[in-house]
């Protein structure tokens, strides 16, 4: 059963949080920033973790530390073209892919007038930020469900970017470039594998959503759908529509 894209609870660091709890903030912030790079011991930045143990600064300060540090530079700056930094600074620091063109030129204005760092805190200083994560919560991947304000396509370019857990965020190209720059809407593309796209595309997906019931009590259920691979998009609109949350995708097992 290979796993597409999942939701996970938001990891929060609370006052008198103890030494596990910090370390727990600590990977899943490294793990979300770095795009899930394999971080050897001599990279951590020690500094910064020391800081946050402190108190000295929040869990979005230790965010800002970790995306301004020359690690994260060398990585996703230094290596990738303009649209491919961008459109992973999206992913790494508010957990969604880039909108629309306009989303896109901002930021490179941003980076050619202001610099790097500027770029850097346009995201973790945000409204949109702050609105999400707050200072104590670890940056997550959010863009797989509706969102305030967030277009419909939006989960589709999120999904294109998170999609294949298991692999870093490694690459020099955009991913997005042609449909956000066209506006035109993203395909969601059945993912590599030994089993070859033409095999995928024949399979059928399991759709977990969490589905709000409203009446005396509120409530949340599980809810899930199997589709084939050609009515997913159309599926995952629908869900939306009825305000329902997608927690995972995985592919349907055949008995």
């Amino acid at each position: 059963m290979a796993l597409w894209i999942a939701d996970n609870d938001p990891l929060e660091l609370r006052p008198n949080g103890t030494e596990e709890d910090l370390q727990a903030i600590v990977r899943t912030v490294y793990k979300q920033v770095l795009g899930n790079q394999h971080l050897m011991e001599s990279q951590r930045l020690t500094s910064a973790e020391a800081l946050l143990r402190n108190g000295s600064i929040s869990v979005r300060g230790f965010v800002k530390l970790v995306a301004q540090s020359e690690l994260y530079r060398s990585l996703f700056f230094e290596p990738s073209s303009a649209y491919r930094f961008i459109e992973l600074n999206f992913k790494h620091l508010l957990g969604r892919a880039p909108q629309d063109q306009t989303e896109i030129s901002e930021h490179v204005q941003i980076c050619i007038t202001q610099g790097y760092e500027a770029e850097i805190n346009s995201y973790i200083d945000s409204e949109e930020y702050i609105s999400n994560f707050g200072e104590y919560i670890a940056p997550y991947t959010r863009g797989n469900s509706s969102q305030p304000g967030i277009k419909t396509v939006g989960f589709n370019r999120t999904f294109v970017l998170s999609r294949g857990f298991a692999a870093n965020d490694a690459g020099k190209q955009a991913k997005l470039i042609s449909d956000v720059g066209g506006n035109l809407p993203t395909k969601i593309a059945a993912p590599a594998g030994g089993s070859g796209a033409k095999d995928n595309t024949g399979k059928r997906y399991r759709i977990t959503v969490a589905q709000a019931s409203h009446g005396p009590r509120v409530t949340q259920s599980k809810q899930t759908f199997d589709v084939g691979y050609n009515q997913m998009s159309q599926k995952i609109k629908n869900i939306q529509k009825t305000g329902g949350k997608i927690l995972s995708i995985t592919e349907a097992t055949s008995y």
